[in-house]
């Protein structure tokens, strides 16, 4: 499994770890029942602190999107259908998205477009252009 950090980002470590992996999954390119490297080996891969990496774990496996198991690790659990606690996130976060992108001139139907573009790509398993 290739992650890529950015150290100088914004965004703290476990959130960018986390969404790595949720990208990888709605790619494809962690399937589901997939087992994930442990804890300690994905810390000293990416060479960040293990309770990093035991957070971004709590917050998927809070998410849906993994299962822990003391014995057999964690693995890959694609979630089913969104809930409405899911859906009011999703709402909100898009909300956001696109008041940012309507301030910074993109049209609804150039949104769209590229929304349309990301499934697309999503559901040929090719990585987005901005993760």
């Amino acid at each position: 499994m290739i992650i890529t950090l950015d150290f100088k980002s914004e965004t703290p470590v476990y959130v960018q770890l986390r969404n790595a992996v949720v990208v990888a999954i709605g790619r494809g390119d962690l399937k589901d029942g997939e087992k994930l490297p442990t804890i300690r080996q994905l810390a000293q891969e990416l060479g960040i602190n293990a309770m990093t990496v035991n957070k971004a774990f709590a917050i998927m496996k809070k998410e849906g999107f993994i299962t822990i198991d003391r014995r057999h690790g964690a693995m890959v659990t694609k979630p089913e259908g969104g809930n409405t606690e899911y859906r009011e996130k999703l709402e909100q976060e898009l909300t956001l998205v696109i008041s940012e992108a309507s301030l910074k001139g993109v049209g609804r139907k150039e949104f769209l477009d590229t929304c349309s573009g990301i499934f697309a790509m999503l559901a040929e398993g090719q990585r987005p252009v901005a993760e």
